[in-house]
């Protein structure tokens, strides 16, 4: 009696492990589908994500740009500031030669 009784457990044992096996096997191969909620809701967010993203970049590279016409305009500025000066300074020479030489003659 107790060797039929051993067999029976080891028959239901085998049996449960069966089922749970088939039932691990059933969840693995399920297909996952997406709903069109959540791919509505995930398109949503990458546009909003996007919409704050790019006139970021777009405002920052127009800072970049203008900053660097500026700095361009700045750089010539200072030049054109020192020509003047020089010129003045030849001016200035050439107005003393002039007169050096009025009263000469």
């Amino acid at each position: 009696m107790s060797n039929k009784t051993d067999k029976r457990t080891i028959s239901k044992k085998n049996s449960d492990k069966t089922q749970l096996l088939n039932k691990i096997d059933e969840e693995i191969n399920r297909e996952k589908n997406l709903d069109f909620r959540l791919l509505i809701v995930v398109y949503l967010s990458i546009i909003v994500g996007l919409l704050v993203i790019l006139p970021k970049i777009y405002i920052k590279n127009e800072i970049y740009y203008t900053s660097r016409e500026m700095s361009k305009i700045s750089s010539q500025y200072s030049i054109l500031k020192e020509e003047n000066r020089f010129l003045k300074q030849k001016v200035e020479y050439i107005k003393f030669k002039n007169q050096v030489l009025d009263t000469v003659f």
